[in-house]
C-alpha cells in the first residue's frame, strides 16, 4: 500500500509545485506574473526533485506511467505493479491540479483569457503539428529515461541526494532545450491528471480543455520515448 501512496502524494505535489509555477507567472494579479520561462524551468526542475526526495525510498519516486512502464519492460520494475502506479499517479496529479486552482482562483477570476488557464494545468504545442509534436514529446522523453538510466553509471550517483540534483538538472535541461516545442510534458500524469481537474472544475471562462491534443501527444509520445529510452539502454553492454 505504500508504494502507491508515496506515488499518489509524489505525483500530487510535484503537480501543486509545477503547475503553481505556471499559474505564478502567467495569471492576471499574481505577484510573479510575468517572470517568464527561466523560473518555470527551474521551478519544474524543483518540482520534481522534491518530492523524488521524500518518496524515492517508498516507491522508487517513478510519478510518471511512462518511466514505469519503461521500468518494466526492461525488468527493472514489476508488472504486476503496474496498472496501480499509473492509478495513482493520474488521481495524484488530478487532486495536485485541483489544489492550484483553489489556491489562485481570484487570479484565475481575473483572467479573462482561456488558453493561460489551460495553460497551468497542461501542455500545448507552440505550433499545432501532431506528428511531429508526438516526435518532440518521444524525443525529449527518451532522453529523461536514458539518462536517469544511465547516470545509474556514474561513481557515487546512488548516494542520496545526488541522484535528485541529477534528476533536477535532467528536468531542467530538457526544458531548456526542448520546451518551447510542447511544453515537455514527458509524463502522461503531469498531463492528464490536471486536464481532467481543468475539466470538472467551474473554471470561469476556462473554455475547453484540447482533448484532441491531450489524449494523443502527451500520453503515447512519452510512453513511446520512454520505451526507445530503456531498450537502447539495456541493448547497450555497458
Amino acid at each position: 500500500m505504500l508504494p502507491y501512496l508515496a506515488e499518489f502524494l509524489g505525483t500530487m505535489m510535484l503537480i501543486m509545485l509545477g503547475d503553481g509555477v505556471v499559474a505564478n507567472v502567467t495569471l492576471n494579479k499574481s505577484g510573479m506574473k510575468g517572470a517568464g520561462s527561466i523560473q518555470i524551468t527551474l521551478a519544474w526542475g524543483l518540482a520534481v526533485m522534491v518530492p523524488a526526495c521524500i518518496f524515492g525510498a517508498a516507491s522508487g519516486a517513478s510519478f510518471n506511467p511512462a518511466l514505469t512502464i519503461a521500468l518494466a519492460a526492461i525488468g527493472k520494475f514489476s508488472w504486476a505493479m503496474v496498472p496501480g502506479y499509473i492509478i495513482a499517479q493520474i488521481a495524484g496529479g488530478c487532486v495536485g491540479g485541483i489544489i492550484v486552482y483553489l489556491m489562485f482562483k481570484d487570479q484565475f477570476d481575473a483572467t479573462e483569457e482561456a488558453g493561460p488557464k489551460l495553460g497551468v494545468f497542461s501542455t500545448g504545442p507552440s505550433i499545432r503539428n501532431i506528428p511531429r509534436n508526438l516526435f518532440c514529446e518521444a524525443v525529449a522523453t527518451f532522453v529523461l529515461v536514458f539518462a536517469l538510466l544511465g547516470f545509474g553509471n556514474v561513481a557515487g550517483a546512488g548516494t542520496v541526494g545526488v541522484s535528485n540534483l541529477f534528476v533536477f538538472g535532467i528536468i531542467v535541461s530538457i526544458g531548456m532545450s526542448f520546451g518551447g516545442l510542447t511544453g515537455y510534458a514527458l509524463n502522461p500524469a503531469r498531463d492528464l491528471g490536471p486536464r481532467i481537474a481543468h475539466a470538472i472544475l467551474p473554471i470561469k471562462g476556462k473554455g475547453d480543455s484540447n482533448w484532441s491534443y491531450g489524449l494523443v501527444v502527451p500520453i503515447f509520445g512519452p510512453i513511446i520515448g520512454g520505451l526507445a529510452g530503456a531498450l537502447l539502454y539495456a541493448a547497450i553492454p555497458w
